[in-house]
């Protein structure tokens, strides 16, 4: 389990696990809070291509799936 923090989240950098049409490496551009300081939006894009995707932060937390940093 990756230890993410909701602060910590806005410009870091991830390795998705299964890599999908060689999108492997992603950035959080966007992260939104709301008035209690909870994640209600987060948007990942992909370093070699640029396509963005809304996701459910929690989903970081997931290391089957994600790895913080780019490996």
């Amino acid at each position: 389990m990756n230890r993410v923090h909701p602060k910590s989240l806005y410009g870091s950098k991830w390795t998705k696990v299964e890599v999908e049409g060689r999108e492997k490496h992603f950035m959080v551009i966007d992260v939104e809070y709301d008035d209690n300081q909870k994640v209600v939006y987060c948007l990942i894009q992909a370093v070699i291509n640029h396509r963005m995707f809304e996701l459910d932060w929690r989903e970081l937390k997931d290391s089957s799936r994600w790895i913080m940093g780019w490996k």
